[in-house]
């Protein structure tokens, strides 16, 4: 553990999930393969149904409304939807098959298994600190098994726009009835995590397991966290405020 800044009273906890709690990158490539493999199945006519088309259809919808990107389920659903009617589909069928293709997705993107270990860490911690989670995506607290170590869940979309904004931090306080600046946040992105938790006025732990050097800490403005963990087992030397 590096500390870099001086910690006040911490009366609650909040963890990011993707690549904090689990790795992420092979989950996102199984849900997308998934997703396609639905559409396949539905219209196997398809002239185009690759990862490239797809991320294609998703930039242009955000350049058509980015406010779109705070909602990634949405994002993701319209952006079939209006693929599938490019390659000639009408709207309502395009809708209908939009959603059981994400819903391929979603099944799969949820396929996580949180190790042993770090779910016995979060039962140590939810007995000394309330939990929450806090994420920009879409995993499901409930279908990965680690829904009993969490006051609540809050996603960006349905709960307030996505980290670095200061929406679902505020939102953790405000139901946990305590301060943006007794919340400890723990997540792996120096923007999303440390830069929206700074944001809202809450304190930051930045997971750095390889140790690497972020040129983003460096960078005017200055992000820096409050610390800098190695192993999400360094936050058992924390006591409540």
């Amino acid at each position: 553990m590096r500390l870099y800044k001086n910690l006040s009273a911490i009366h609650a906890l909040s963890f990011d999930l993707d690549d904090t709690l689990y790795p992420n990158s092979n989950v996102i490539v199984a849900a997308e393969l998934a997703m396609q493999q639905r559409l396949q199945q539905l219209k196997p006519e398809l002239p185009h149904n690759d990862p490239q088309y797809w991320w294609q259809q998703r930039k242009l919808l955000a350049a058509q409304d980015a406010e779109i990107r705070h909602d990634v389920s949405r994002w993701r659903l319209l952006a079939v939807e209006q693929g599938l009617m490019a390659q000639g589909l009408s709207s309502c069928e395009a809708g209908e098959v939009a959603e059981l293709a994400l819903g391929a997705f979603l099944q799969e993107r949820t396929n996580i298994s949180v190790r042993a270990e770090v779910k016995q860490l979060l039962a140590q911690l939810a007995s000394r600190f309330p939990l929450v989670a806090i994420t920009n995506g879409n995993a499901d607290i409930q279908r990965m098994g680690i829904a009993p170590y969490f006051q609540f869940a809050l996603r960006a979309g349905p709960d307030g726009r996505m980290k670095p904004f200061p929406d679902l931090f505020q939102r953790a306080a405000e139901r946990l009835s305590v301060r943006t600046t007794q919340i400890l946040h723990i997540g792996d992105h120096v923007r999303s995590d440390v830069l929206g938790a700074l944001n809202a006025g809450c304190q930051a732990a930045w997971l750095n397991p390889a140790s690497s050097p972020q040129p983003e800490l460096a960078k005017p403005p200055l992000v820096l966290p409050h610390l800098e963990l190695s192993d999400l087992r360094e936050l058992l030397a924390l006591q409540p405020g």
